[in-house]
């Protein structure tokens, strides 16, 4: 790994990566806070020093007022250089969002840059899979799961397959929030048992 002034380095001007001005801002910040993260991860560039991977990370880098990055230097052909920008902008695989609720505070998450869904209370209303009642038909059975916070109901949301709607009770009055698909639970612990 070699280090480069920002000024010996050139942007790709065909990078097809790109990031609001908020996350951009988060970027910056974080290599203020940790500028060790780019040694870790050095910005890729070909032996012209034009980037091929860490555009943004460059970027940032550059607003965070870095005088000299790390970089790779990779003599790779034309090829392979334009297919390690594109596998380079490609995120593979979804997040365990159990392993972060359990291992990670949603703020600390958050401020590392990652898009932790919230739940939005103003959404738009849409119209229900079931109806909803004002009570509980006795004939039944329930189950209420009671989350304190975001990650953890969007786990089991994701983990149940559940739709979250909003809608109107039969007075007019709107519901905070509901769940558009109940669960049969004897087919889920057949499931389970298999």
């Amino acid at each position: 790994m070699n280090t480069l002034k920002i000024t010996e380095i050139t942007e790709n001007p065909s990078n097809p990566r790109t990031i609001t001005k908020k996350k951009f801002n988060e970027l910056t910040q974080s290599i203020k806070d940790f500028p060790e993260m780019l040694e870790a991860r050095p910005i890729v560039v070909n032996p012209n020093h034009v980037i091929l991977g860490g555009n943004q990370r460059f970027k940032a880098a550059k607003a965070a007022g870095l005088k000299k990055v790390p970089v790779y230097v990779a003599s790779w052909d034309e090829i392979k250089s334009q297919e390690f920008i594109i596998k380079d902008n490609v995120s593979f695989g979804d997040w365990d969002w159990d392993i972060l609720a359990n291992q990670h505070e949603a703020t600390d998450l958050v401020q590392w840059g990652l898009d932790v869904p919230v739940l939005d209370e103003k959404a738009e209303i849409q119209d229900p899979e079931i109806k909803f009642s004002e009570y509980l038909d006795e004939s039944h059975n329930y189950i209420v799961l009671l989350f304190d916070n975001d990650i953890d109901w969007l786990s089991a949301e994701t983990h149940f397959n559940l739709d979250s709607v909003y809608s109107k009770r039969q007075n007019g009055l709107e519901w905070s929030k509901g769940v558009g698909r109940v669960i049969d639970g004897a087919k889920y612990l057949n499931k389970l048992k298999k």
